[in-house]
């Protein structure tokens, strides 16, 4: 009597033992994440620093036009 193992399934189009192939195409896989995630990281980078620079922009201009109230308020 023999002892029979479960053989791993192939997918469809893949050789049994073709783990090279697969191993090529988990890291490319794992690169493309990568730079996807590091893409969005930098966009949403920039887009939280452009936001800060459109506030401190904001904030001076309120501030400049308060400095004109003052001076309008002193020559009264």
């Amino acid at each position: 009597m023999s002892v029979q193992y479960p053989r791993e399934r192939a997918t469809a189009g893949e050789k049994p033992g073709n783990e090279p192939e697969e191993v090529k195409l988990q890291n490319a896989s794992k690169q493309i994440v990568q730079n996807a995630i590091l893409q969005a990281v930098r966009q949403v980078s920039q887009e939280s620093q452009h936001r800060e620079e459109r506030i401190s922009d904001s904030q001076g201009r309120i501030q400049l036009g308060v400095g004109e109230l003052t001076k309008k308020h002193e020559k009264k």
